[in-house]
């Protein structure tokens, strides 16, 4: 089971993104690299990856000693709990040391790595194989692994955010289903809010951004905003979609007692990743979250009885019901690497080998990454895990788009919300705006 959900940690990494993709950019002179390599020769490959919990490598050495047994000749060594900084150090300094295949838990970071050509093109890699990515992959898992057209990672299992519930609270306030619009999931909060002096004794619902998953991308995903223009320039001053998002979001604090009330009960809530999560302790009665948590609760000793339901959508968009924000951990292969086409059957296998994916998906409690795995009957059955599977085949579904410095946008609205709500910022258009030349300036000092 995957402990941290993936784009939380992208936020948290955010603030030095942009420094690295000073670093980064130029480094690399061609994304070409060196597929020359026979990829029928006996050859050691060194693999990279970010999982560091016992089952989590136990998982991905099964993934591994099954595609040594297919491909007798391509031998893996695997080198676990691997930091972005750590591969960003070794591409750069290139030579023995250097991985051939690196997996990362920053998906931010693959306009970075493609622009900075510190990965290759998988493209020649793909048609050579004939594999269709667009045929292969869903559309949010293919969007944040490629940057202006160059495929220069490929999704390896995904992150799917929905709605859980408390299945004791609802019956209890005489709620019959989850909500499916914003304006219900309002109504609902609201119902099972219960106050307890400047506090609360159980919450509905926590909107506060700086609450768990509750960030303004995550949220804003039920909307689809439109982050750039087809330029590659900041669209969050003209994006309407986005704007709702923060005012909903606004509103909903308005409703549940205001910014103080809800952040002073925030402070007091339990550490995300533990046993005293709000939600797993029964103090929250709906919160967003992505399929790791329901793991987590089963291997707790929570005694939350909890439902898992889509995000709700606005009002305006009912028929789009079911989607929601997906996100996931890539793989490349080093433009240093010499050993490319051998990396490339490696690769090809880690994210295309249906059974490959729906083992590994399983064993971490992680979802699928190829359309195939997703509609596959060996993916477990849970149906609160089938809902976050459900939630990822969706057409609707969303991603935030690769950036050239990482999650910079993201992070510049993420402090704009902060602001929004807590009414440091009472003008959202003129944040905008701001936000936006902020975003445009950013991006110039990395091109």
């Amino acid at each position: 089971m995957t402990r941290h959900p993936i784009a939380r940690r992208r936020l948290a990494g955010t603030a030095v993104t942009a420094a690295l993709a000073l670093t980064l950019t130029a480094c690399f002179g061609s994304s070409k690299g060196g597929a020359s390599d026979n990829p029928d020769a006996n050859v050691t490959i060194t693999f990279w990856h970010g999982w560091s919990a016992p089952s989590e490598v136990k998982a991905i050495q099964a993934t591994i000693d099954a595609f040594e047994k297919a491909h007798p000749n391509i031998h893996v060594k695997a080198v676990g709990n691997i930091t972005d900084d750590k591969i960003n150090q070794a591409l750069r300094a290139g030579g023995s040391s250097a991985p051939d295949v690196v997996s990362s838990f920053t998906t931010d970071n693959v306009g970075e790595f493609c622009t900075s050509h510190a990965f290759v093109d998988l493209t020649p890699f793909l048609k050579k194989s004939g594999i269709d990515p667009a045929a292969t992959f869903p559309g949010p898992q293919l969007s944040y692994t490629q940057y202006k057209g160059n495929q220069c990672t490929l999704p390896l299992l995904s992150d799917a955010y929905g709605l859980y519930y408390n299945k004791d609270m609802f019956k209890a306030a005489g709620i019959s289903a989850p909500p499916k619009t914003t304006s219900e999931l309002d109504a609902d909060a609201v119902k099972l809010t219960k106050t307890s002096g400047d506090s609360y004794s159980q919450l509905g619902f926590q909107p506060d951004y700086h609450f768990y998953e509750s960030t303004i991308t995550h949220f804003a995903a039920q909307w689809s905003p439109t982050y750039f223009t087809s330029d590659g320039k900041s669209n969050v001053a003209n994006d309407s979609a986005l704007k709702a998002a923060m005012e909903w979001q606004k509103n909903l604090i308005g409703k549940l007692g205001g910014y103080s009330r809800l952040d002073k009960f925030r402070t007091s809530a339990g550490e995300e990743f533990s046993n005293n999560n709000a939600f797993m302790a029964g103090k929250v009665a709906m919160m967003i979250d992505g399929e790791w948590r329901a793991g987590m609760i089963d291997d707790s000793n929570s005694k939350v009885d909890y439902g898992v339901a889509p995000f709700p959508v606005p009002d305006d968009m009912a028929d789009q019901y079911g989607k929601g924000y997906i996100t996931g951990t890539i793989v490349g292969i080093a433009s240093t690497s010499d050993k490319q086409n051998a990396a490339w059957e490696f690769v090809k296998y880690l994210t295309t080998d249906t059974d490959a994916v729906v083992n590994f998906a399983n064993a971490i409690h992680n979802v699928p990454s190829t359309t195939a795995a997703l509609a596959s009957n060996k993916v477990s059955q849970d149906p609160n895990f089938q809902a976050f599977i459900k939630i990822a085949s969706n057409p609707n579904s969303t991603t935030t788009p690769a950036s050239p410095n990482g999650g910079d946008y993201q992070l510049v609205l993420q402090n704009l919300g902060y602001d929004f709500q807590s009414g440091k910022q009472s003008d959202l258009q003129a944040g905008l705006d701001d936000a936006a030349h902020q975003i445009d300036t950013n991006i110039a000092q990395v091109q």
